[in-house]
């Protein structure tokens, strides 16, 4: 879900073109299935797309990516263990970091609850989403030239 709005999210701010998103799991127990059916669902009645098959994190993307987002700490922890030790990888931080109002810092899994939970978790993931392009759009920030 993460992806499918935060990829909504950036070309509405113009940064589609400059940000390379993509989407994987620690484990590999959903590796070639398309979303939850709720998800898709959830995503439908917002107007996202839905199109979103499972693929697996693998170690070497560190050197590929300034950044890496996990949705929980327990993700956050599998990527640490896997991640280089050298300076040239990529940061991992907690997608609930860039919600500033965000109360907890995880974005619970919805998988084994009912329907209503994909709907609450897709609101955290927009707020979330939403700080993670603002955060983008200072990182990306060119200097001004002055005259």
């Amino acid at each position: 879900m993460a992806e499918l709005v935060f990829r909504q999210q950036l070309a509405q701010s113009g940064l589609a073109d400059t940000v390379v998103v993509d989407s994987a799991g620690t484990g590999d127990w959903h590796v070639g299935d398309p979303a939850d059916r709720r998800a898709r669902a959830a995503l439908e009645r917002r107007g996202y797309p839905t199109d979103h098959t499972a693929k697996q994190f693998q170690p070497a993307w560190f050197a590929e990516r300034d950044l890496v987002v996990a949705l929980d700490r327990d993700n956050l922890q599998q990527l640490k263990k896997v991640a280089p030790t050298r300076a040239d990888g990529a940061a991992i931080r907690l997608l609930r970091e860039f919600d500033v109002a965000a109360e907890a810092v995880d974005v619970p899994d919805p998988y084994y609850g009912d329907a209503a939970g994909f709907d609450d978790v897709l609101d955290l993931i927009e707020l979330s989403c939403a700080g993670l392009v603002e955060h983008l759009q200072t990182e990306l920030r060119q200097p001004e030239l002055h005259a």
